[in-house]
């Protein structure tokens, strides 16, 4: 049963590190800024298409 519980929690260990690892290995600077959002402001929280 012991045995049991600890590959259960190195398999956990094993899933917060992929997580941790694709969460903080990002680019250095943030994601890039998309310009034609940033240009006209009340585009930003319309969508494409009406519903």
């Amino acid at each position: 049963m012991a045995l049991l519980l600890l590959e259960a929690l190195g398999a956990l260990m094993i899933l917060v590190f992929i997580v941790w690892w694709t969460m903080f290995s990002g680019r250095k600077n943030g994601e890039l800024k998309d310009s034609h959002q940033e240009a006209d402001p009340d585009t930003q929280n319309k969508p494409d298409k009406p519903l």
